[in-house]
């Protein structure tokens, strides 16, 4: 071999013929030096100096990039946004105003979907959420609308994981390791309880409690306690209505739909009837008929 010329070494590095190695150049995922878009970074923003960041990326202002963190081409992040160290966030993302993102989270990567083609679609983050480690957000699919979505003020536990394709709500909790299977609908201020699986295509409703170690595989009625495996309802989460400041009028007519929902022996449209008859001028209530009616997958109850 020609030694005159540079060569590869095993670890990436570049060496020269005669033996004498080059300054070793560490392989980077986009072509370009972290440095070179660092010099033109705000000043308002505090990114670290092992940071790679694509210069077409937008960074919003007063926002930290921490050691070892990625953030891709089509990335937004907006003002006040906190990415920890080693985070990983690609493709078409949008990270909302005062996020913080803890250590090995990964953001907007491809979808585990055999369908999925590589299609430009999108995962949207809303303002102030909590992101906690080793959590998993997958960007959504042509089959599924080409979005995920996250609304405002949700915190995601440790380990949790949203498949492609979900739409969670504001205020959603999802414990440690919790697990949405791709095309789930989890709607305001719902809880998912550590390691608990909800299973494709189903939904949470608005202020709904899912227990620990449970698994959905039916649509998971609003206001109610729903635990098992598989998951059934306990009625309404009478703590969580409190906490959350509903009107005792309010949990006194939703604990009387639940009643003639699961304890009188009518079937779910006859129920439903009576509900209509006894129960006409409560909003919760009309937001738990409109949910079963609605329910594609059936409810658990």
């Amino acid at each position: 071999m020609d030694r005159r010329y540079e060569k590869e070494g095993e670890k990436g590095e570049r060496v020269r013929a005669k033996g004498k190695p080059l300054t070793a150049i560490p392989l980077s995922p986009f072509p370009f030096s972290p440095k070179i878009f660092m010099s033109v970074a705000t000043r308002s923003n505090d990114i670290h100096p092992t940071a790679v960041i694509s210069p077409r990326a937008h960074i919003g202002t007063g926002c930290y990039v921490g050691p070892f963190s990625i953030v891709g081409d089509d990335v937004e992040l907006k003002d006040g946004v906190r990415l920890e160290s080693h985070v990983v966030i690609d493709g078409r993302t949008v990270i909302g105003e005062d996020t913080r993102v803890f250590p090995f989270v990964s953001i907007g990567l491809p979808a585990q979907d055999l369908k999925y083609k590589g299609e430009h679609s999108e995962t949207r983050l809303g303002r102030r959420n909590l992101i906690r480690e080793f959590v998993t957000i997958h960007r959504g699919t042509a089959g599924g609308g080409m979005l995920t979505q996250i609304g405002d003020d949700c915190l995601l536990m440790a380990q949790a994981h949203v498949a492609h394709d979900c739409i969670l709500g504001d205020g959603v909790i999802m414990a440690n390791a919790a697990t949405l299977a791709g095309h789930v609908t989890i709607e305001n201020n719902a809880n998912v309880g550590a390691y608990s699986g909800v299973h494709q295509f189903c939904r949470v409703g608005r202020e709904a409690y899912i227990g620990g170690y449970s698994v959905v595989v039916k649509d998971a009625l609003p206001f109610a306690l729903t635990v098992g495996n598989h998951a059934r309802c306990y009625g309404l989460n009478t703590t969580g209505m409190k906490r959350r400041g509903y009107s005792k009028e309010a949990i006194k007519s939703l604990h009387r739909a639940f009643h003639i929902l699961l304890s009188s022996k009518l079937n779910t449209s006859q129920a439903l009837e009576r509900i209509g008859e006894e129960l006409r001028h409560s909003a919760e209530v009309d937001s738990l008929v409109e949910f079963i009616q609605t329910s594609s997958r059936g409810v658990v109850k």
